[in-house]
């Protein structure tokens, strides 16, 4: 099973300094949801890993996250594409779980969901915790200059790298599966050509 592992809020949704939560405040980052579904049409399986603190604060409900939820699989699904599954943190900084990135706890549930060898799967996300417990299980770390990821100077881009020097830099979520795709066809031996009707994103 070929899996990526998706951070939420600043990889496929536009961040909000003040939480999203709402579906109408759910807004996808250019190129995202087409992105998905590449990898999608490539044989790859998408989940979602994401911290959302938002209910432990009480900023939102459940139905709250369900409705948001229910509009990223419809805006994917108009493009065709797919979330397989949504894994998230609902707790806060302080409550001392171990399912809260950058501890390995949420994609240590995701491994033994499906069965597979984490170090074969790609993790995807625009902040230093996504990339700290990608490597905590020995996935492959993958930052994207999204979200918050897209003030950085630098200076702090290199910090990142620095503490995850394993990490590869991509500029937003469509360059990640151009280039994952591109690799995946170069070790096939297949041509470079663009793999589908998405390859011009």
């Amino acid at each position: 099973m070929k899996l990526v592992i998706l951070d939420r809020d600043g990889t496929i949704n536009e961040d909000r300094d003040d939480y999203v939560k709402s579906a109408d405040e759910w807004v996808p980052v250019p190129g995202a949801l087409e992105a998905i579904a590449r990898l999608n049409h490539a044989g790859w399986h998408t989940v979602v890993a994401s911290n959302q603190s938002g209910l432990a604060r009480g900023l939102f409900d459940m139905a709250a996250l369900n409705a948001i939820h229910a509009r990223m699989n419809r805006e994917l699904a108009e493009v065709g594409g797919r979330i397989d599954a949504v894994f998230f943190c609902p707790h806060g900084p302080d409550d001392g779980c171990r399912c809260r990135k950058p501890l390995p706890g949420m994609f240590e549930t995701i491994g033994e969901r499906y069965g597979v060898d984490l170090a074969e799967a790609h993790v995807v996300g625009d902040s230093l915790r996504d990339l700290q417990a990608a490597a905590a299980v020995g996935c492959v770390p993958h930052f994207v200059q999204t979200g918050k990821a897209s003030r950085l100077d630098a200076a702090e881009l290199a910090a990142v790298h620095s503490a995850v020097p394993q990490a590869k830099i991509h500029a937003d979520l469509a360059a990640f599966v151009h280039d994952l795709l591109h690799d995946e066809r170069v070790e096939r031996g297949d041509s470079a050509e663009p793999d589908s009707v998405f390859g011009a994103l």
